[in-house]
């Protein structure tokens, strides 16, 4: 069924087009202030996942229900959110890709929907799952409509009119006969849609692209790997205030190696309007062998600023050099301004897969703290300032002891100490909310051959809790300045969803076990906890509809922590299988240790907690 959106105030502008001269990226710009929606995955351009609404707060938090519900029809993980504008939502699911535009005036009737069709043969090549992190929302702008983007698995790049649900142009940005696929959210800038492409641990290059949001055309693409007019590097791009030498995308690689180097952008991206720059990272090397690829392997696992007009890069920051653990680069870069050694600094904070967290100059790219998040990081010691390099412990090296050598105990595990689950920045408290993993591997690398559209993994990999310890999930708040945990909370479990903190003096987020959880911003004490149909790894927004604030979640066990109920992986035929698939000419060895890239051996006992399912939970304080 389709019928005209019943939208109000600034929305009805945006999607009708008549709000003047302004342009529509103008209007973005704006309606991404409003609270009473969110029409952005990460909240906001800074990525900041904060709410200024407050009638739900630390005093009443506890007194939620469930308002309405809402069921995706998929069985797989749910990453990302819905995005609300106006009186209409409009919700993701999973391969393959289905999106709906629900009229909150009825809450859960389908305005229309979109269901792509698209060739399963793209799931097998889908490294953890068949996730996709959601949709992006662009007003209309003159004769255009408003728009609804998303980045289907099979890299089509779907613009779709925002009122009637039908395709206005389509993209394609990648090749699934060769392993690329797509799980991220885009991001649209200025006249642009931004858009990442996934597939390391196939051998994928990795790039950014902007295409032109009305005509679907590329304006540019920015490799990760390769020669500088390939990547966008010129003379003017600096690493740590140093120019940057040149082709060090081809140098820092033996051979040819780098046309399968991974590097991929299947992340997040973030945008400051008054430098004009977006903030993205790259992820790991192509083959998980460090041996295979001696040198720095330029530019895996490196942070890019960008301008969105042109591609250029104004800075850039390699994390880790040679990465010898799979600790992909791809995690949100928040934006803020924050008091350190007496001076207000334009920052942007990484928290990576690595277990370091950085703040950053944004405009200059400078390093101003690099400190661990997890006290069992132990791969390095430290990062040291003025190289920006970590300093790697030849104990935890994977190259060090060489192919066919099994490396145990080192932590943060592949996953890292986050994954892509984003993390919440409160302006009232001026602290980090952040999810995280606290797990540990073993890590056993091995000669790989690279055939197109195979694994190119080379590792095999177990994923187990730190020595001594059983929880594998940890909920903190973090001082950016300081580079100190202030406070910070166990889980059993990942914590695999995106943080929400608000006025109301709380913070959000969902475990893999299925609760939604409500705590104190300012202790970490719960305040509130409700079991959702199935494990969460969605990422919790909030938004008013006729004056009453409400809190959205999708839930639907899946993603690379959820991968073995996901995918069936949990019996022991089924890890075989999986295992033979990712590691050819190799023995299935431990089986369900291994299987899933290591992480079903680790979070087993999920399947005691929680089932599949695809469920969106609306919560709301009763009338």
């Amino acid at each position: 069924m389709k019928r005209m959106l019943l939208l109000s105030g600034a929305a009805t502008l945006a999607l009708l087009g008549t709000s003047g001269p302004a342009g529509a990226n103008d209007q973005l710009l704006e309606m991404q202030k409003n609270p009473n929606d969110w029409v952005m995955q990460l909240g906001d351009y800074a990525g900041h996942r904060y709410s200024e609404l407050d009638q739900i707060n630390r005093e009443n938090v506890g007194d939620l229900q469930v308002a309405w519900t809402f069921s995706t029809g998929v069985l797989r993980g749910h990453e990302g959110g819905p995005l609300v504008i106006g009186d209409v939502m409009y919700v993701h699911a999973p391969f393959p890709n289905s999106v709906y535009a629900l009229d909150l005036n009825e809450p859960g009737r389908k305005i229309w929907e979109y269901e792509p069709v698209q060739d399963p043969s793209v799931i097998p090549v889908m490294c953890c799952d068949t996730v996709n992190r959601g949709v992006a929302y662009m007003p209309a702008d003159g004769g255009e409509p408003a728009k609804i983007f998303i980045s289907l698995a099979d890299t089509t790049l779907v613009a779709l009119n925002a009122e009637t649900g039908k395709e206005l142009w389509t993209a394609k940005n990648g090749d699934p006969s060769k392993a690329e696929t797509s799980t991220a959210a885009p991001l649209v800038v200025k006249d642009k849609v931004l858009v990442g492409i996934s597939g390391a641990e196939f051998g994928v290059r990795g790039h950014l692209t902007a295409y032109d949001a009305k005509s679907g055309e590329i304006a540019w693409r920015a490799y990760s790997t390769g020669p500088d007019e390939e990547v966008l590097i010129n003379s003017e791009t600096t690493e740590l205030g140093q120019p940057v030498q040149p082709n060090q995308g081809i140098e820092t690689w033996e051979g040819d190696e780098w046309q399968i180097g991974g590097g991929t952008t299947w992340g997040w991206f973030t945008y400051d309007p008054d430098l004009d720059l977006v903030y993205y990272g790259t992820g790991n090397p192509g083959t998980w062998n460090p041996t295979q690829r001696p040198g720095d392997n330029k530019y895996s696992m490196t942070l890019f600023a960008r301008d969105p007009d042109t591609g250029m890069a104004k800075w850039l920051y390699q994390k880790t050099p040679h990465d010898e653990w799979d600790y992909d680069g791809v995690n949100e870069n928040i934006l803020a301004e924050i008091d350190i050694n007496g001076e207000q600094r334009k920052v942007l904070v990484n928290f990576d897969r690595n277990g370091f967290a950085y703040t950053m100059d944004r405009e200059s790219g400078e390093l101003l703290v690099a400190e661990k998040y997890d006290p069992v990081v132990n791969w390095a010691t430290h990062v040291d300032m003025e190289t920006g390099r970590p300093q790697v412990v030849a104990e935890f090296s994977t190259e060090a002891g060489g192919e066919d050598v099994n490396v145990e105990n080192i932590c943060p595990a592949a996953l890292g100490s986050k994954d892509q689950q984003p993390a919440s920045y409160s302006p009232k408290t001026g602290l980090f909310y952040v999810p995280t993993n606290h797990v540990c591997m073993s890590y056993e690398p091995f000669a790989v051959s690279y055939t197109a559209g195979q694994a190119y993994v080379g590792a095999t990999v177990n994923m187990y809790p730190p020595e001594g310890q059983s929880h594998l999930g940890r909920f903190i708040a973090w001082d950016a300045a300081k580079g100190e945990t202030v406070w910070e909370i166990d889980e059993p479990f990942s914590v695999w969803s995106g943080a929400l903190t608000t006025a109301g003096d709380v913070v959000f987020y969902g475990t893999l076990e299925g609760y939604l959880k409500a705590v104190d911003i300012e202790s970490g004490k719960e305040l509130f906890r409700f079991r959702t149909p199935s494990g969460i790894i969605g990422n919790v927004n909030t938004y008013t509809h006729n004056g009453k604030q409400y809190v959205a979640v999708l839930s639907g066990i899946g993603g690379w922590a959820g991968i073995g109920l996901a995918a069936g992986l949990m019996a022991e035929s089924n890890a075989g299988a999986w295992h033979a698939a990712v590691h050819p000419g190799r023995a299935a060895g431990t089986g369900v240790d291994t299987a899933g890239l290591g992480a079903v051996g680790a979070y087993k006992q999920l399947a005691e907690y929680t089932s599949l399912g695809g469920v969106l939970s609306v919560f709301a304080l009763p009338d």
